[in-house]
């Protein structure tokens, strides 16, 4: 039995005066409003309705219980409104994981712009390193950075892509040279990220001739985060391979220069990852197709500014070759 239907129908009935005229109300048929009212009737083991072939009116029970209808059908009424009014207007909290370094230089900036388009929507956003569950950690959407993804059930949209290039201090080439091809790395002091996307003592380059894959000694210093890896670069203490966005303030401030210029690595796909296609909230609809609209020219932009940026070709003109 479906009682909240049976409940529709009896308060209904009560409300036009008659099985006849609620039917015509409900869409329905008399004979079929005048059983959702018995089952009722046979569920609660209480009459709700003194019936003549003329009128019908409620008993003192039926009374009470009308108006404990009445509070939960309007309850369950105004309830639906807001679960369809999510799926039309953007509103509410909105909960984004991203990688730390990326989400600090374009998902900050990209929430900002959001909201400026949907005020009425509030975001919590969550850097870290990693992946997380979706489901069991309640995230809305997951910015992540990953070569390729697994099969995980969760649905994703590729954003765009970015990539890594060897960085240095002017003061730390002064002192150790400049590599000119990937192999030259193994007599440098090269600082490592430590990230599960990548293996450990081995750098890949893709460049004029290919991919190259460089074993590199042991590491005297690792790090996590692609910012703090920035800062130990700039500090000199070895040659880092640093994604464009934490290399690109560096190398206009000419505290950084880019190595081997012809080369890349850690070439990474950006994703958004959420649950379901199906019954989209419309604030996760729309944070997914603004990302969609804006991150792949911010990304592509970025990339372009590298090849007006310092490199190695320019340290005799700082005085260090």
């Amino acid at each position: 039995m479906d009682t909240l239907q049976n409940m529709r129908a009896f308060a209904r009935v009560v409300e036009a005066g008659s099985f006849t005229a609620a039917a015509h109300h409900l869409g329905s048929t008399t004979a079929h409003t005048s059983r959702a009212v018995s089952d009722l009737e046979a569920h609660l083991h209480t009459r709700l309705l003194n019936r003549t072939t003329r009128r019908i009116a409620l008993t003192e029970a039926g009374e009470r219980y009308l108006h404990r209808c009445q509070q939960i059908l309007a309850y369950v009424d105004q309830a639906e409104a807001e679960a369809g009014d999510a799926q039309a207007r953007p509103s509410g909290k909105l909960k984004v994981h991203a990688m730390t370094g990326f989400g600090q230089h374009y998902i900050v900036p990209a929430v900002s712009r959001y909201q400026t388009r949907y005020p009425d929507v509030s975001v919590e956003l969550t850097l870290a390193q990693r992946t997380p569950d979706l489901l069991d950690e309640g995230f809305d959407v997951s910015l992540t950075l990953a070569a390729g993804l697994p099969d995980s059930g969760l649905v994703s949209q590729r954003l765009g892509s970015t990539f890594s290039v060897a960085c240095a201090s002017p003061a730390y080439l002064s002192r150790n040279g400049t590599p000119t091809l990937p192999a030259d790395l193994g007599g440098h002091c090269c600082i490592q990220m430590v990230t599960p996307v990548f293996r450990a003592n081995e750098w890949s380059f893709d460049g004029p001739n290919g991919e190259e894959s460089i074993a590199l000694g042991p590491a005297t210093f690792q790090i996590n985060v692609a910012d703090a890896l920035a800062i130990a670069v700039r500090e000199g203490m070895g040659i880092g391979l640093l994604p464009t966005y934490s290399a690109a303030s560096g190398l206009r401030s000419g505290e950084l220069v880019r190595i081997l210029p012809e080369y890349t690595s850690q070439r990474m796909n950006v994703y958004a990852l959420y649950p379901s296609r199906r019954y989209l909230d419309a604030k996760i609809r729309t944070w997914v197709e603004f990302l969609r609209e804006e991150l792949p020219s911010v990304l592509a932009g970025d990339q372009a500014e590298l090849g007006t940026l310092p490199h190695d070709h320019a340290l005799s003109v700082c005085g260090f070759e």
